[in-house]
């Protein structure tokens, strides 16, 4: 299964303080500017570019390796044998340690990682993007050039999550904008 995966971080859940004013003629919609600020998360998802869908998504507080590895394998674990191919950009939580151990692991790679900043896989984020772009692993990770995030289709999604859930909505809290953002996604699949 062929996944574009990237992250969209700083969703705010804004409660405007005063309801919005409906369209009327000659007038487009007026949407409150002030608003009451109840904390943010961040969207790990995959778009499935073969079916336009967005799924398996985490949404949580944070956007760190751990965070992003923990996506990876729950998204993984849908199909534990099955060959993935995930396209992403360069950002370092895309070429962590914690990414390289998970994928030796669920590929039975059976090689000493070494250590990170010192030797073998695990030295450099270069050697790390190797291990993990390798062709003959079931689980492997193809980045996109360096300033072409772009090139990522699922962006395309976020902007349409952005203007559609985000931009013009009202959230009581993080939990509500939780909802909210996953109920689209079901609408939207």
């Amino acid at each position: 299964a062929r996944r574009a995966v990237d992250e969209m971080t700083g969703l705010q859940a804004l409660e405007r303080n005063a309801p919005s004013k409906p369209m009327i003629a000659k007038k487009c919609e007026r949407i409150e500017h002030e608003y009451t600020r109840h904390g943010t998360l961040c969207l790990i998802g995959n778009f499935v570019v073969t079916t336009g869908e967005l799924l398996r998504p985490t949404i949580g507080p944070t956007r760190t390796e751990t965070d992003f590895a923990s996506h990876i394998e729950q998204t993984v674990a849908a199909d534990p044998k099955g060959s993935w191919v995930f396209v992403m950009g360069n950002l370092n939580i895309h070429c962590s340690e914690s990414l390289v151990r998970l994928v030796a692991g669920a590929c039975e790679v059976p090689t000493n990682l070494g250590k990170k900043g010192v030797r073998g896989v695990l030295k450099s984020v270069a050697s790390r993007q190797a291990f993990l772009s390798e062709s003959s692993h079931r689980i492997r990770l193809v980045y996109l050039p360096k300033h072409s995030s772009w090139l990522n289709q699922i962006e395309v999604v976020f902007g349409v999550i952005m203007r559609k859930v985000i931009r013009r909505g009202s959230f009581t809290s993080v939990e509500d904008l939780r909802t909210k953002l996953l109920n689209f996604i079901a609408y939207f699949n």
